[in-house]
């Protein structure tokens, strides 16, 4: 499905499997019956290529508004406009709200957002008053959508195409990482900041980072974020 329709196409669960289905014309079907030897078809309603919309809201986080363009922020808050693209990252799931209801208690102070995905959190970061804001992604489409959305919401965000894993990261007071349990737990020697916020993981995880203890705790829907502090002796 992926070499026939690039574009994308839709996955539905149902009680015998999952169905895949293309929104497509006459030539497409034929190929779907080359591919797989049968296919069914039906006519679907106007507007069809709008349909996905539905799917992103906006969320509200503290003073933060996190949404898509074509959503109007709340005329109170701190508006983070984020267009939904191949990189993960839209500001609603638990991960990356956990992580902005930590970012938004903190003093603002220099700051590294590994992982960046779409850019909400570097892009939430310096709207808070963060500065300066590095993001790192070791995907080119990632480093591609922060440097977008950065620009469609006015903020300065310095991108660097690596992977964050490999060598030490760049010196800030503030390290964010939204990623993978896994991949946290080899931060720590890696972290060049008095503090770290992290998520990405379950909350029936409990990521240890060399070098900091565990200072705050959030959870939401079964998803966690944590806040990490240098220990003292730690300190260089």
């Amino acid at each position: 499905m992926i070499e026939l329709f690039p574009h994308g196409f839709e996955e539905h669960d149902d009680t015998h499997g999952v169905e895949l289905a293309a929104y497509t014309d006459a030539s497409g079907e034929e190929r779907l019956w080359h591919a797989f030897g049968a296919a069914q078809a039906q006519d679907v309603e106007d507007g069809w290529e709008d349909r996905w919309r539905r799917f992103h809201r906006p969320a509200r986080i503290g003073r933060l508004w996190v949404g898509p363009p074509w959503e109007e922020p709340d005329a109170d808050a701190i508006a983070v406009v984020i267009d939904p693209g191949r990189a993960f990252g839209t500001g609603t799931h638990p991960t990356t709200r956990l992580c902005l209801e930590l970012l938004g208690e903190l003093e603002p102070t220099s700051l590294l957002d590994v992982g960046c995905g779409s850019g909400v959190l570097s892009i939430a970061a310096a709207k808070l008053g963060f500065a300066p804001v590095t993001a790192i992604d070791v995907e080119p489409q990632a480093i591609e959508a922060t440097e977008r959305n950065a620009a469609a919401n006015d903020v300065q965000i310095a991108t660097v195409l690596a992977d964050a894993l490999e060598g030490r990261l760049l010196a800030a007071d503030t390290t964010v990482a939204n990623i993978t349990f896994e991949a946290v737990e080899t931060l720590g020697s890696s972290l060049r900041s008095s503090r770290a916020v992290t998520s990405g993981y379950l909350a029936s995880d409990s990521p240890t980072l060399a070098g900091y203890r565990a200072e705050k705790r959030r959870e939401r829907d079964g998803w966690a974020a944590d806040l990490h502090i240098r220990a003292e002796s730690s300190r260089a």
